[in-house]
């Protein structure tokens, strides 16, 4: 019997947590991955590290309360060496969809922000193409209409995630049928809409090294080609 989607999780964590075990400062991104990776740090305690930088509130929160020190993008000068987090899928390439919890904005500054962005997933999160699942959009709530109109002249098919509202005061709208065959051309023609908070599309800044657990216990290791 193979290995539960939540040890895949934690063994794609533990992966991470060896590839950086020995820095001060790290970035952590937001969702169900990156909280293993934070309860494995949590458990290591390495002895260099200084603090964190999370890229959401529910981030920060589950940092404090396993005592270890919140740091700020300010607070290192808005440089990080690494950051780690989760994705919905990931491509050959390691460009990303990411957003399921909503914290796409935030994510995507921290991993940008990052000399090396590390991804860390189960095997099934390893798709051929981008596309799979509805693209989160956060967006202004003034320009709600205008922005999902914009969606829908791309062929998209947004719908707002409903009772959902985003750490920086955003909406969701999480649009299904965007064209995603050339995403790096899609994720600058996103950020152009004006409204438009930030996208779950880490196409510009993909991830440099990701870490897919599988069930039998291997992690396979793919580096973005340069």
């Amino acid at each position: 019997m193979g290995l539960s989607a939540d040890d895949m999780k934690r063994l794609a964590a533990q992966a991470a947590l060896e590839e950086v075990f020995g820095l001060a400062v790290i970035g952590v991104g937001s969702g169900t991955t990156a909280d293993a990776f934070i309860d494995l740090l949590a458990e290591a305690r390495p002895p260099l590290l200084e603090g964190v930088v999370p890229a959401s509130e529910a981030s920060r929160e589950r940092l404090e309360a396993a005592g270890i020190r919140v740091l700020s993008l300010a607070d290192v000068g808005g440089r990080l060496p690494v950051a780690v987090d989760g994705c919905d899928e990931a491509d050959e390439h390691l460009r990303l969809t990411k957003g399921a919890g909503g914290s796409c904005t935030r994510e995507k500054v921290v991993a940008s922000a990052s000399d090396r962005f590390v991804v860390i997933a189960d095997e099934s999160k390893l798709v051929k193409r981008l596309g799979g699942k509805p693209l989160p959009v956060e967006v202004l709530p003034m320009a709600e209409a205008y922005v999902a109109e914009r969606l829908v002249r791309l062929g998209g098919k947004p719908a707002r995630r409903e009772g959902f509202v985003t750490d920086n005061g955003g909406v969701i709208l999480d649009t299904a049928g965007l064209p995603l065959e050339y995403p790096e051309t899609l994720e600058r023609t996103l950020a152009a809409i004006p409204g438009v908070i930030g996208t779950g599309l880490f196409a510009l800044r993909s991830a440099d090294l990701g870490l897919f657990a599988a069930a039998d216990g291997e992690v396979r290791r793919l580096e973005r080609q340069r």
